[in-house]
């Protein structure tokens, strides 16, 4: 029995440990991706203007009123954000989670990467 209820639980703890990935390259992010998601740019209006991803909505991670300016976004969307190499964004990833975004996936290496490719 004891057994049994080991595996239940190791089990159940497996199952609720998986979560959806929290990063991912930009570089590997696909068109047919882009045309399902929210993806958010938190780079400065400057770098945004001097290039960007079509389509991303600019929610600049600096300003004083970002956590207002995201409320915009449905928090059951799935958000894609980046910035210029990956900092702010994993920043502004860990923010969005702690407002109660559930679904918030970081574009490793930014736009300098995606640029290159």
């Amino acid at each position: 029995m004891k057994f049994k209820l080991f595996l239940f639980f190791s089990i159940l703890l497996t199952v609720s440990c998986a979560q959806t990935p929290s990063s991912k390259p930009i570089t590997s992010v696909t068109q047919e991706e882009l045309s399902e998601i929210t993806l958010l740019d938190v780079r400065t209006p400057e770098e945004y203007s001097q290039g960007h991803i079509e389509n991303a909505v600019n929610v600049n991670w600096f300003d004083e009123d970002f956590d207002k300016q995201v409320e915009k976004i449905d928090k059951d969307e799935t958000i894609y954000v980046y910035c210029k190499v990956g900092g702010r964004s994993a920043k502004a990833q860990q923010r969005l989670f702690s407002l109660g975004y559930k679904n918030v996936i970081n574009l490793e290496g930014g736009y300098d990467a995606y640029k290159q490719n």
